[in-house]
């Protein structure tokens, strides 16, 4: 669902208006990783523009949905739980068997940190976790990232002034890319995730079997992004010469 058509915070969160403290508190972050930065959420649909846009709403939605009194409120601004009064609405999330007390959001954003509970925001509790969650991890998932995405092939300096220069990406220029890159079919789609029928009709320029151009324009993203192409240059570029040969045909 996009993000307009979502109509309220619990929609934006994705839970139900009668969720405790504690799915409110995993859906945001599980909404939150979806669309960071690194997120494979990035190469589908989304730019990075509608990204964030999406992550200021999910922080709006948390910092409201995430406090129970400013929750309340809300509730009953918008007609959610109305058959609770306020005494009623606490005593039902209390009575769920994985309610969490008022001030324990704070505890689980800092539950991996030898940090003093504050009384700070959700968006910088976030940040915070953000910052220091990592602090004490080894260096492996790095060295794993590296082999996975890491490219190792011999530089033709003619054929990366061809590519700097380029301001009409084909199927067949993106597979000349990929081979001279040493990236096999299947390691492509190892990488980005999209099946390997779609690599090839991208390489190809099969129109009858590329899918709708939003998902084109996605997995071309993806494509571009491993092989340390500009994407969104490379993913405009595609969609207009495949416009081209449609508008042709």
């Amino acid at each position: 669902m996009k993000l307009e058509e979502k109509n309220n915070y619990y929609e934006i969160l994705e839970v139900s208006p009668s969720a405790t403290l504690q799915d409110i508190h995993s859906a945001y972050n599980k909404v939150k990783n979806a669309y960071s930065d690194d997120s494979v959420a990035l190469y589908s649909l989304l730019s990075p523009e509608e990204c964030e846009a999406i992550l200021d709403q999910v922080e709006e939605a948390y910092s409201i949905l995430g406090d129970p009194e400013k929750r309340r409120e809300y509730d009953k601004a918008r007609g959610f739980n109305t058959d609770n009064t306020q005494e009623g609405y606490h005593q039902k999330v209390i009575n769920r068997p994985d309610y969490i007390p008022n001030n324990s959001i704070t505890d689980l954003l800092s539950e991996t940190n030898d940090r003093p509970i504050q009384n700070t925001s959700p968006k910088e509790d976030f940040k915070y976790r953000q910052e220091h969650s990592h602090a004490n991890e080894v260096s492996v998932p790095k060295v794993q990232a590296r082999n996975k995405f890491g490219l190792d092939f011999e530089i033709n300096n003619a054929f990366e002034q061809e590519i700097e220069n380029c301001t009409h990406y084909t199927g067949t220029f993106l597979k000349q890319i990929r081979e001279y890159k040493q990236v096999s079919v299947e390691r492509m789609a190892e990488m980005t995730k999209i099946s390997k029928t779609y690599i090839k009709s991208i390489e190809v320029d099969d129109i009858e079997k590329l899918p709708a151009e939003v998902y084109t324009r996605g997995f071309v993203y993806q494509y571009a992004k491993c092989l340390k192409l500009n994407p969104d240059t490379v993913a405009a570029s595609y969609l207009n010469h495949i416009r081209q040969l449609k508008s042709a045909r």
